[in-house]
């Protein structure tokens, strides 16, 4: 099977594209696969470092109705569509899958008038543009939420890394620890705020550092690589306190942790659900509260606490997160709670629903295009699932 995969931009379309693409070549090891991605896109730098080939098309920006003269809109769009065609071509596809964002719009048209099947992942709660647009071209749409309104959608839930999938948290804690420094016997805080940090907990967080020794609360504090060069040991009275720029081996953090205080992306939730992790979670306090979305579920689970971004504080620490942290019993039933919300096998599952489309076992009905909600906007904003 030839599958060409439609996710650039931000890591929270690129990372669930290559854990699908790492998932069908468990599958079928025989599948050939090309990633669309376009030149300004952290797919340059993923996808060649996971051994697939990418194929670069335009970016481009769309207009703001959603109705049949997209397909004539000249300029980039045009230029975008005739590229994605030929790497569609040049590929063969047998089926496309888009996971949103500015490549997958062009992705998923040029597959439309080429009448290979369409296959949509939206991660968030809220569907982005690019994707609503896709899924009004297949009846072969996924969701990464449980409350995603979008058209035809099923909850299959995120594809994710296997390295975080077969984590075994408690198997690995006492070697996590170690990895990072830390010590065996003491509760442990993982503090980051997505792939470049988060000002206000790291602020808060170096604030609270006394509370935390006092505590005895051992914390892994990921800053993010623009807030930090080198990583830095505070510890104090024996308590550690490990600051880090970046962490190559989450799955490691997630196995050294107790709890995890971050934002709430769904790449985030995903995976500390995944890994039965409880999530202190502070929603990024931009958009339209995606991020807050993507917490709820899993807060009114059990496994896990939310605070808006400007209530995070000392005092809510030491009052709230600090008392959580020394609760084994507290944090043990939040931490089965989350994994009852976790899907591990996402990946797999949506590699055999995107194999079987491809092979016609499940066929496509012809679509026609409507304009019969067309008051929706038509651009997608690349927001980062993360």
């Amino acid at each position: 099977m030839r599958v060409a995969l439609a996710g650039g931009g931000t890591a929270g379309h690129i990372e669930p594209a290559l854990s699908l693409a790492d998932a069908l070549r468990r599958v079928d090891p025989n599948t050939e696969i090309l990633c669309l991605g376009t030149e300004r896109g952290l797919e340059t730098r993923l996808v060649p470092m996971r051994g697939y080939e990418l194929g670069l098309i335009p970016a481009v920006p769309l207009p703001r109705r959603l109705t049949p003269q997209l397909l004539t809109v000249p300029g980039k769009l045009a230029g975008a569509l005739s590229a994605a065609g030929e790497q569609l071509d040049k590929l063969q596809a047998d089926v496309l899958v888009g996971f949103g964002g500015y490549v997958a719009t062009p992705g998923y048209l040029a597959a439309r008038r080429r009448r290979i099947p369409i296959v949509v992942h939206e991660a968030n709660p809220l569907p982005g543009l690019a994707n609503r647009l896709g899924a009004r071209l297949t009846p072969h749409v996924f969701t990464g939420h449980p409350h995603t309104q979008i058209r035809n959608g099923r909850f299959i839930g995120i594809p994710l890394r296997q390295q975080i999938t077969s984590l075994d948290r408690l198997a690995m804690g006492d070697k996590a620890r170690a990895y990072f420094g830390l010590r065996p016997d003491l509760p442990t805080l993982l503090i980051f705020g997505g792939s470049q940090g988060a000002q206000r907990i790291n602020e808060t967080a170096f604030q609270a550092a006394p509370a935390f020794r006092r505590a005895g609360v051992q914390v892994l504090h990921v800053v993010g690589p623009k807030n930090a060069d080198e990583p830095q040991d505070l510890t104090q009275d024996g308590v550690p306190y490990v600051a880090v720029p970046y962490v190559d081996r989450m799955d490691m953090a997630y196995a050294a942790a107790d709890v995890a205080m971050c934002r709430s992306g769904a790449m985030t939730c995903a995976e500390l659900t995944a890994v039965g992790l409880p999530g202190a979670f502070v929603p990024l306090a931009i958009g339209n509260g995606e991020q807050a979305l993507n917490a709820e579920p899993i807060v009114q689970a059990g496994g896990g606490l939310m605070v808006e971004n400007a209530n995070v504080s000392v005092e809510w620490i030491t009052g709230q997160l600090i008392p959580l942290l020394t609760d084994t019993d507290r944090v043990v039933a939040m931490s089965e709670a989350a994994a009852r919300m976790g899907r591990r096998d996402a990946d797999t599952e949506l590699a055999r629903e995107v194999l079987a489309i491809a092979r016609g076992d499940k066929p496509t009905p012809e679509i026609q295009l409507s304009d019969d909600d067309g008051e929706d906007a038509f651009y997608d904003d690349g927001k980062d699932a993360r």
